[in-house]
Formats: C-alpha cells, structure tokens, sequence
C-alpha cells in the first residue's frame, strides 16, 4: 500500500460498516489501525456468516490489526489507555451515551492524550430527539430522503448495497484527516462528528438543491430523465447501459449506432427537452432496437460511434473486463491462517503508483500478543528514561 499516513496510529473500537469503515479507509492509506473488538464475539459482524470471519467483516477491516479487550475490566482498560496514551486517532460508533459508561467518552480519553482526534460515529446525532432511535442504513436512507430516490413505484421494495453506512464511514474518515491537519498546525487534537442522517442529508445534496431553489421535489425518474440514462435488454439476455447526457453528438452517434437516423424527424425526440419529456416512449423504442443484437455487438456499435455506454455487469463480471486488469483493480494476499484473500484495493493512486499490497482482516484477537509487547517495552522505555 502507499504509506502516505505512515506512522499515524488509529484506534478503532468500531462495529458493523460505519466505525470500521472509516479505520479501513484511514489503513489503507497506511495508517497503522489497531481494532479493539470484545473478546470471544469480536465485531458483531465477524459472525454474519462462516464463523467469526464473514466476507461482511472483512470488507470492511483489511489493513488493520486486532486485539481483544473488555474495557469493564480494570486491567484491561489499562491496556487500553496506554494505547490511547500515543495514538492519533479512535474511533467509535457506538449509540449515544455507550462510550461513557464503557469508559471511553471523548472527555476521558483526551484528558489522557489532548493531541487525540476523537472521532463520535452515530446515527442521528448525539443530542436531539431522535438521538436515541436505532439506525442501520435503511434507516438513515428513508430520514435523509435519498432512498425516496431509489424505490421504483412500481415494485417498491429496498435495492442495492449499504450505501449510508459505507458513506457515513468515508465523511467520518474524511473529518479525522481535516482534524488532523488543523493539529499539525495547533497542537490540539479535536471531538469529530458525524451521523448517518447528517452524512445521507449532505450526499442528497442535488435534491435539496433542487427543492430549494426551484421547488421541485425530485423522485426516482427525476435524475435518470434528465442526464437521459438507460438500461436495455440485449438479444443474449445481457444488458448494457447508455448515459446520453446533453451534447447532441452522442444521440448522433447513438443514431447511427442502431440505424435509425431518421429518428430526430420525430418531434417528440427531435430535441433535448422532447426526450426528456418522452423518456418513456423512448425507453420502448431503444428497448425494441436493442433487443435486435448481442451485448458484444452493441458494445462495438457504441464504442464506434463515441457514445457514453457500459456493459452493465455482474460482481463475477465487472473485474474481467480488460480496463479493470489494466488497473489492477482486484488485489490479493495470503492470511496464515484464512487462506487468500481477495478484494478491491484503493481506487487512490500517489505519484502514478496504485496501492496494491493489503493486509488481509485479522482473526479476533490475532495481534494480542504483539500489541501487548510492544506496549510493555514502551512502558519499560519510558521509565527508565524517568529522572531518579
């Protein structure tokens, strides 16, 4: 990995996606992330699926080290306040009012280390009356009004990945680096905060934008009639995707594409507005021309004729094809005891070079003993360095 945070310890005491998101996204930039998990069930989200491992835990906890610690034993909160003692950063995201009685409230621990950031992840903040409600991604996507935005009327149900927790995490990891460059400057460390409602509100920024300033309330077509965007059934049962936007030289080539050249005659496509307008009748014609040719077939068209297009893929596809080899978008490395692992490396590249070595997710507790030693020889430094 690129080290450009080398030498910046991180505490993350983080469960399920937002804490350990946000330590993820701090070590793969080479941060050394150290996970405090409880001991014997760890993360919560280690026993998801496959034992105390599911891919659910690990996509959100390469690059980081771990140590088990139950913060209500005096011992080993000790252990804990001497990592504190020189860290950085910690990281939680516990329910409002949790980090207190565990010890761990943002007033305690930097009373033992005023140079720490502090970074609070919740759901709907730390005051307020919904700040003690329960918040998982759905959640926080319905208050925010973005999944308003995602549920198609007309088979409405839940779609897609957990994009608030995932979010949530990337705004809170986003805080700490702007925390810590204040500090290079200040000395002082900083409380940052971040809530799932909070982070949804600000990624649904083009709605409210919207809203405000012209009142116009936007819904799951809104988007997608304006920037002109499609997916289309092809002739092998694949689909592909177009994203016209607004330079008339792309419904030219698209034109040409599915021979149809004639097709601006019509009033209701002879124009940007009348598209948008039409997007339905739209949808049925290129629906009905698209039907005509294999995906591959499509894809040679469009690329011809310079027109936005993408083949929509699966999980199983999307790394195979030959612009995602280029970048060496799938990475690898080998656990001692979990075998190989496999995932997606940073999409950040530094000085031209990607970031393509990666620490595998640890097993609960797999670096006690290191981080133990390394703490007893910084304890046996520092007193004998103590004045007689």
């Amino acid at each position: 990995m690129i080290q450009v945070l080398q030498g910046l310890k991180v505490i993350e005491q983080g469960t399920f996606i937002t804490g350990p998101a946000a330590g993820m996204l701090l070590g793969d930039l080479g941060a050394d992330v150290i996970k405090v998990e409880q001991p014997k069930t760890g993360d919560p989200f280690r026993a998801f699926k496959d034992g105390l491992y599911s891919p659910h835990f690990q996509t959100y906890n390469r690059n980081k080290r771990s140590i088990t610690l139950d913060t209500k034993s005096a011992d080993d909160r000790d252990v804990l306040d001497a990592l504190i003692a020189d860290a950085d950063v910690y990281i939680q995201n516990f329910r409002p009012g949790v980090a207190e009685k565990l010890g761990v409230g943002a007033e305690r621990l930097r009373k033992l280390n005023p140079k720490l950031v502090y970074c609070s992840i919740s759901g709907f903040g730390a005051t307020g009356p919904a700040a003690d409600r329960p918040a998982y991604d759905t959640v926080a996507q319905a208050a925010s009004g973005f999944l308003n935005l995602l549920i198609n009327p007309e088979n409405p149900r839940v779609v897609g990945p957990a994009i608030a927790d995932s979010l949530t995490g990337f705004y809170a990891a986003y805080g700490v680096l702007g925390a810590l460059f204040e500090r290079s400057r200040t000395g002082q460390g900083r409380i940052v905060e971040v809530s799932m409602l909070e982070a949804m509100t600000h990624f649904n920024l083009d709605a409210f934008t919207h809203y405000f300033q012209v009142d116009e309330v936007m819904g799951p077509y809104s988007r997608p009639s304006v920037s002109q965007s499609y997916v289309l059934r092809c002739a092998d049962g694949k689909w592909i995707a177009l994203h016209m936007s607004s330079p008339e030289k792309f419904w030219r080539g698209l034109a040409t594409a599915i021979e149809q050249p004639d097709i601006f005659e019509d009033p209701r496509f002879a124009t940007r507005e009348a598209r948008i307008a039409n997007q339905e009748a739209l949808i049925e014609l290129l629906g009905e021309r698209f039907r005509m040719q294999p995906r591959d077939e499509w894809c040679r068209r469009l690329q011809r004729e310079d027109v936005p297009h993408a083949p929509m893929y699966d999980t199983s596809e999307a790394l195979e094809d030959p612009q995602a080899r280029h970048l060496q978008l799938m990475t690898s490395a080998e656990h001692p005891v979990m075998g190989l692992f496999r995932t997606v490396r940073s999409p950040v590249s530094f000085d031209g070079q990607r970031s393509l070595d990666v620490r595998p997710p640890p097993v609960l507790g797999e670096h006690n003993e290191e981080i133990r030693a390394a703490l007893q020889v910084r304890t046996k430094a520092g007193k004998q360095g103590d004045p007689a």
